[in-house]
């Protein structure tokens, strides 16, 4: 384990204290006038409010921000990690438990909020509600607006780590300009191929960019993890998988890229929290063979596999969710203030159930 004995200072504070920071922004800034912040590369003008598959404009968007306790322990913590949900999304997930502010851009709309709230925002997390880090969910379409608050709030004092929880469809010239901006990438890491994100989250060549992504951040953070002197990870790369039903991520060739083209040392985070939800539960059923291979919970079977091929191709880093892990993960967006109150309460007691997954090995 790598480990700081002082404070940490996120980069990002040092690149606003140069300047760097801002110039990051204005190059990021430039990219909306013909969006090809993702690789989507719709080529509209996002400035002025014109919007294409993401159906956002120039302004952010924030479903729910709160502490959230369900993720890996090393980031949350006591506290929990502060998450800033973004609205709306670049990916269309049949089967995506965010649903209710991913794919309802009609209302997500209405949360528009400044670049100053969203400064405010990251503030209220770290100086009122103690979080360890803050979390940017679903960023990857907000990326310029995201770093012009962060840049805001590193000014009037934000000194928290930022994690990048992205779905992995993102673009590489956007991920080099946040080299040294982003603390934690948390990835995670579809599908092994590109027929099968098109056919279950509605994008061409899943696979060919979410690989490329995952090696440049590797690049940027290596494979160990930094820990600082509360023991939760402040900079580097953890790499999640969920596990669905039939092998339709295909989770043995997706695991043997990461040994093979990154290396067997980072850092995972496999996830057996998939249920049927969105398109996928019975009332939709009937739209599609591929539907049918989702619509259900993933079996014991599946799970062990999964296991098993972290053996078989070296991983020794990172977490699995237990077995039942769906039954806790179950966001409900119709609460923005605490979308995960059951997941807090189940929290709160033994060590064991505070977990909720199991270490691959200690690192």
């Amino acid at each position: 384990m790598n480990q700081l004995n002082e404070t940490y200072i996120p980069n990002y504070v040092l690149l606003a204290e140069s300047g760097e920071l801002a110039q990051r922004v204005a190059a990021l800034d430039a990219m909306l006038a013909s969006c090809d912040i993702c690789p989507l590369d719709c080529h509209v003008n996002r400035i002025e409010g014109e919007i294409a598959r993401c159906y956002s404009k120039y302004l952010p968007i924030v479903s729910s921000y709160c502490p959230h306790f369900g993720e890996e322990p090393a980031l949350t913590g006591t506290n929990g990690v502060g998450n800033i949900f973004f609205g709306n999304c670049n990916l269309r997930c049949s089967y995506c438990q965010n649903f209710q502010i991913s794919q309802r851009w009609k209302e997500e709309i209405k949360n528009e909020v400044s670049f100053e709230r969203l400064a405010d925002i990251m503030l209220e997390l770290q100086d009122e509600r103690g979080c360890h880090a803050i979390g940017l969910v679903s960023p990857t379409h907000f990326v310029p607006q995201i770093i012009r608050s962060l840049e805001i709030a590193a000014r009037r004092g934000l000194r928290l780590p930022v994690i990048y929880n992205t779905n992995c469809y993102d673009s590489l010239d956007v991920l080099r300009l946040l080299d040294g901006v982003i603390d934690i990438y948390l990835p995670d890491f579809k599908y092994s191929d590109d027929e099968t994100g098109l056919a279950y989250s509605k994008v061409e060549g899943y696979f060919t960019h979410a690989s490329a992504a995952l090696k440049e951040m590797h690049r940027q953070t290596g494979d160990a993890l930094l820990y600082g002197a509360d023991d939760l990870v402040k900079r580097g790369l953890i790499i999640r998988h969920l596990i669905l039903p039939n092998d339709v991520a295909g989770t043995e060739k997706t695991l043997a890229f990461i040994a093979s083209e990154l290396s067997s040392r980072v850092t995972l985070s496999i996830m057996s929290q998939y249920y049927p939800t969105n398109q996928i539960d019975e009332s939709h059923a009937e739209k599609s063979e591929n539907i049918m291979l989702l619509n259900r919970h993933i079996r014991a079977s599946e799970y062990d596999r999964a296991l098993r091929l972290l053996e078989k191709y070296g991983f020794e880093n990172g977490w699995a969710q237990e077995f039942e892990a769906e039954q806790y993960y179950r966001p409900d967006f119709a609460d923005r203030a605490e979308p995960f109150r059951d997941r807090k309460d189940f929290t709160v007691g033994t060590s064991e159930e505070v977990a909720a997954v199991e270490s691959i090995t200690a690192e």
